[in-house]
């Protein structure tokens, strides 16, 4: 008895000790079959790109490293920068130079800040510098062309005035018309102006209530056809359609992977929805499962308890870096550890694909391999809103659950009939194959202008089947350069910079569209020719990008 009592805690030590055992050995499996498929993942096309099995194409993207003197001068102007931005603040201090921002009023001084003086340091001395480049107005149509109000500052870009003369036909290379739907055609346009007479401007209430019309279902069933699914549910703006939804998708204990360029939109929702986010690095596979598997393995901190859901936030093409998603690898990824899958395509739906069917059709995949299908109707139809589409269980799920659909006002009719009328362009309802003929000019346009900077010597990122085009300035000095010297010469152009990028990758970001000319095209090159000489802005050497291709850092997490 006595030697049975003692013998108990001893079994115990040896039971759990076994138990460790296994664990180990699964964990020392698990590290290997990992090991073996980063060995075949290592075997890589072009710029560390696998073209393994998964793609049924040839798959490329540049990612292109500067020469180290470029990075050298970009935080030497930087530096330079934020020393004569001390220095000015010195001066609005000893009252020497007045400043025209807003500050705190003397009387509210010991008041708790409205905000950190320090944190408008960026704006009020570098920004400001350069704000001329930014808002430009314009009146008219963001077509391939447009015309450009001009304005003037007297007092450095604090304030500016019109000197109510207009810029006529600026080539537009800044817009995100990709498939030429951005037109004033009165013929095209007459359905739209017949619902604007029929509808009105708006309905002023939530599809729940008075907001659901005939036309909307039209839509809704249109995109759910256009994109091969069961179902879809569209909303009146596109920022919403995924800040809104993502929270009635997942919740406390559940886990967001979120690649780390994913959009403002997305960021929000997973913030809001309260489940646990950790970020993987771009587009980078072997981040994603390390993550994956650490999921799976451990489970959610402290309880160790499994996650209610995985699901994965991915884009079709990141608009700041003209990259694909490596779809066949994260539906891949996706089976393997079953997770859940949210796509946006707000910039590749009507942009690639061989009938601009987005990225689920650019690699030749089913759509029913992606759980959550998310799009805007900005960017290829030229009208507002956004959509989600998928099983039909799951939208009538979010028909009832998300806020979006309960509480926002309900698209304004002439917007839903521009997108019907531009979808069934693109799809040949209407009789012609003009809207195949949009998408293929866009892929020759794409192609051409990529090529073609290429081979002048520019550093671009991105995919070579990318409409969106980001053209590396780098130095903060050749920004506001190249963007005024591009206007003189009758091209508008998007310049972007810290802290919307990475503070030594400033850039000029192009929208290619199927409206642009070969003769537009040519202007922009001639001209980019030219400036890139002038400003030495032809930086590349074709050397190899040096984005490792398997990150260890430790995952960024946010939890309440």
């Amino acid at each position: 008895m006595d030697c049975t009592t003692a013998d108990r805690p001893e079994r115990r030590t040896a039971l759990v000790g076994r138990e460790v055992a296994k664990f180990n050995i699964q964990i020392a499996a698990l590290r290997e079959t990992h090991l073996a498929e980063e060995r075949q993942l290592t075997e890589k096309g072009k710029n560390g790109i696998s073209n393994g099995s998964l793609y049924k194409q040839p798959f490329t993207e540049h990612f292109e490293q500067a020469p180290m003197y470029v990075a050298v001068f970009t935080y030497v102007g930087f530096t330079v920068g934020t020393i004569f931005g001390y220095l000015k603040d010195f001066l609005r201090v000893c009252g020497l130079q007045k400043c025209p921002l807003a500050t705190e009023r003397e009387e509210q001084k010991d008041f708790v800040p409205l905000y950190q003086d320090f944190e408008n340091f960026y704006t009020r001395n570098l920004y400001i510098r350069i704000r001329d480049n930014w808002n430009r107005p314009i009146c008219s149509v963001p077509g391939p062309q447009f015309d450009l109000i001009e304005r003037v500052t007297d007092d450095n870009n604090w304030t500016f005035r019109f000197t109510g003369r207009t810029i006529k036909n600026v080539i537009n290379m800044g817009s995100y018309n990709y498939l030429g739907f951005a037109e004033t055609d009165a013929d095209a346009l007459k359905t739209v102006a017949d619902d604007l007479q029929r509808y009105g401007t708006g309905v002023c209430s939530t599809r729940q209530e008075m907001g659901n019309l005939d036309k909307h279902i039209e839509l809704e069933n249109l995109v759910a056809q256009f994109l091969g699914v069961e179902d879809a549910l569209v909303f009146g703006m596109g920022f919403a359609t995924n800040s809104m939804n993502i929270p009635a998708l997942v919740g406390r204990g559940c886990l967001i992977l979120s690649d780390e360029l994913n959009h403002t939109s997305l960021v929000l929702g997973a913030r809001l929805s309260g489940a646990t986010i950790r970020i993987f690095k771009h587009n980078n596979m072997q981040s994603l499962e390390k993550l994956l598997r650490d999921a799976v393995v451990y489970g959610q901190p402290r309880s160790h308890r499994a996650w209610r859901k995985i699901l994965i936030l991915v884009e079709g093409i990141y608009s700041m870096e003209g990259s694909i998603v490596r779809l066949p690898e994260v539906v891949a990824l996706k089976k393997k550890y079953k997770a859940y899958l949210y796509l946006d395509e707000a910039h590749s739906i009507g942009a690639v694909g061989p009938t601009g069917r987005g990225v689920v059709e650019y690699f030749g995949m089913d759509p029913d391999d992606v759980d959550v299908l998310m799009g805007t109707f900005t960017k290829s139809f030229g009208a507002a809103g956004g959509y989600i589409a998928g099983r039909k269980e799951l939208m009538d799920f979010l028909r009832t659950h998300s806020h979006s659909s309960v509480y926002a006002t309900s698209m304004c009719p002439p917007i839903a009939e521009q997108i019907v009328r531009a979808m069934k362009c693109v799809m040949g309802l209407d009789g012609t194959t003009k809207g195949l003929q949009r998408v293929q000019q866009l892929r020759k346009n794409t192609r051409y202008f990529r090529e073609r900077l290429h081979e002048m010597g520019f550093i671009i990122y991105g995919n070579d089947d990318s409409p969106v085009v980001p053209l590396l300035l780098y130095i903060p000095g050749k920004i506001a350069a190249f963007a005024r010297r591009m206007l003189e010469r009758n091209i508008g152009v998007v310049v972007v910079g810290f802290p919307a990028t990475p503070i030594t990758e400033s850039r000029a970001r192009f929208c290619v569209s199927a409206a642009h000319t070969r003769e537009m095209l040519d202007t922009v090159l001639n001209a980019l020719d030219e400036l890139g000489d002038f400003l030495q802005l032809k930086y590349s050497r074709n050397s190899k990008s040096s984005r490792p291709e398997l990150y260890d850092e430790t995952s960024f997490e946010l939890e309440d």
